[in-house]
């Protein structure tokens, strides 16, 4: 994918720097791969940002009928060193409900704490990924994650017919598979999860359609999130 690909909302480039850099190890690949998709916030306050992908189909998403459907995102992803360890988060997303990071969608990504856990939460981007969320925080794994370590997750959305959305989580151990050969495997702590038609688990509608991508969060300045080899795919 090319940055013609996506569009990106949220905060000015004066507030949240992004764009491509040479200046941090990628994680293993089979091929070559010099450069990686970084965020770093200029100032405090809560500013986010974030980059869907805005191809047919997918802006928003589609299924061969026209429906709104759900889809599957995955992307390596780091919460870089921070003089101030907490308050940032770097995470994927998908049927997020509009083109701004205060609209509502699914993430899952690395918690604003160190150590981080991974989450699942349905939240907007411009919220962050607090693990102490309890009022949107969906799933929480079991291992935690200190600065400066891939992790490489993959989220899934299938839109039933009755309804209801099913949310799947999974994590490549890129110690073992490489992040352009992965063996995805369920994660510790983090079941499915039915965001039910009747809107009785989260307290309301689950989300089909919309955008998605991934971003960054930052309550502080100078928090660094790095993001590499983005994949997106719809549910047909």
């Amino acid at each position: 994918m090319a940055e013609t690909d996506f569009a990106v909302i949220g905060a000015e480039a004066g507030a949240m720097a992004r764009g491509v850099t040479a200046a941090f190890t990628p994680p293993p690949s089979n091929i070559p791969n010099l450069f990686v998709f970084g965020f770093r916030s200029a100032v405090a306050g809560g500013q986010a940002t974030a980059l869907y992908y805005n191809a047919a189909n997918y802006a928003p998403l589609r299924d061969d009928a026209a429906s709104a459907t759900g889809g599957s995102v995955r992307a390596a992803l780091k919460r870089g060193r921070s003089t101030t360890p907490n308050g940032y988060c770097a995470a994927i997303f998908l049927n997020l409900q509009g083109t701004s990071v205060q609209d509502v969608g699914y993430m899952l990504g690395l918690s604003n704490d160190e150590p981080s856990s991974i989450v699942l939460a349905k939240i907007a981007p411009g919220s962050g990924l607090d693990a102490t969320d309890t009022e949107n925080i969906l799933r929480t794994s079991s291992a935690s994650f200190l600065q400066d370590t891939w992790v490489h997750l993959r989220l899934d959305t299938i839109v039933n017919p009755n309804g209801d959305v099913v949310l799947k989580c999974f994590q490549n151990n890129l110690t073992n598979y490489k992040v352009d050969d992965p063996t995805w495997e369920t994660i510790s702590g983090m079941d499915d999860y039915i965001d039910d038609s009747l809107s009785i688990n989260t307290g309301s509608n689950p989300l089909a359609g919309g955008y998605a991508g991934f971003c960054c969060y930052s309550s502080i300045v100078n928090g660094v999130a790095l993001v590499d080899y983005f994949e997106c795919f719809r549910q047909k």
